[in-house]
């Protein structure tokens, strides 16, 4: 079998959808349509079947999917070996803001224990911008957040969405509520939102940003509360639980490589990175599980 197919393959499953798995593997969709037509033809099994508007896999397709990580993995892990060079060449990562300061160091260290003394560019945006630049090929990796459920990338962490304000300052009974918020396209600008106008508690959005270190600022100086991640809470803020604020959805993290990756970050050792990250997570905040509890100071991986 074709590893670029395969390769394809995966990245319809990862994206759920054909155009970015196009735009991922930097080919058109119908060349992409033309590799499923020869997989199915070579295997003489039908691997999609349509649901309604969406397209699955097949019982037979999901075995594939199983055979094709597995070989993708050895074949990249093959390439790796092979290439001299990768100890010289950065690694572009993308982080999310509100995880740069206390989930990336983490993270950091286990890539640099796997990889060596690699040298990482971090961009921060937010995850919708860091898929766009992975797709692009300017990014090798990144944290992201992804929906609950979905098989983007390998899992590194569930959390939850939590309003928290300054310990001194009491804003809760101010009409119209003074708010911070992130950007339009993070889920917990949506819920927050949504679940005001529908109690009819009148609001004022006092700052809206893609910066988690912009968000705490307000709420720190006692302008508005916010809205985020229970990871990305600064030690000196507190977590809200007022009855009638809205409820905030939970989400989950995960470490996504670009098609076009660093040749040391290989699919197995992104996987081996992620398993190391929630062992981490559990023996310091001893979770238990996957769900996260606390959170109030970066993660050390010792």
């Amino acid at each position: 079998m074709d590893i670029e197919a395969l390769r394809s393959f995966l990245a319809f499953i990862d994206t759920g959808s054909f155009t970015r798995a196009a735009k991922q593997t930097f080919r058109t969709q119908s060349a992409i349509s033309m590799q499923m037509k020869k997989l199915e033809q070579e295997l003489d099994q039908t691997l999609f079947q349509r649901e309604g508007r969406q397209l699955v896999l097949t019982h037979e397709g999901q075995k594939l999917a199983s055979y094709a990580r597995r070989l993708l993995s050895l074949h990249d892990e093959a390439v790796s070996s092979l290439r001299t060079q990768a100890d010289s060449q950065p690694l572009l990562f993308g982080c999310p803001d509100d995880y740069a300061e206390t989930l990336l160091p983490c993270l950091v260290s286990l890539i640099r224990q796997h990889l060596g003394p690699v040298q990482i560019h971090v961009m921060c945006a937010t995850s919708v911008r860091l898929r766009q630049l992975m797709d692009k090929g300017e990014l090798h990796a990144a944290m992201l957040t992804r929906q609950p459920g979905s098989d983007e990338g390998h899992f590194l962490m569930q959390d939850q969405g939590v309003w928290y304000g300054s310990p001194e300052t009491d804003l809760l009974s101010l009409r119209p509520l003074p708010i911070a918020l992130f950007q339009a396209d993070c889920k917990f600008h949506a819920a927050a939102l949504d679940g005001l106008m529908k109690q009819e508690i009148s609001f004022d959005l006092v700052s809206c940003s893609s910066s988690a270190t912009a968000q705490r600022g307000m709420v720190r100086a006692g302008l508005a509360i916010g809205a985020m991640a229970r990871s990305s809470m600064s030690p000196d803020l507190v977590e809200l639980r007022a009855d009638w604020l809205p409820p905030l959805p939970g989400i989950e993290i995960a470490l996504a490589l670009a098609p076009q990756s660093h040749s040391g970050l290989t699919t197995q050792i992104a996987r081996t990175i992620s398993h190391a990250f929630l062992a981490a997570l559990k023996k310091k905040y001893n979770t238990g599980g996957k769900h996260l509890t606390i959170m109030k100071t970066a993660i050390k991986c010792e």
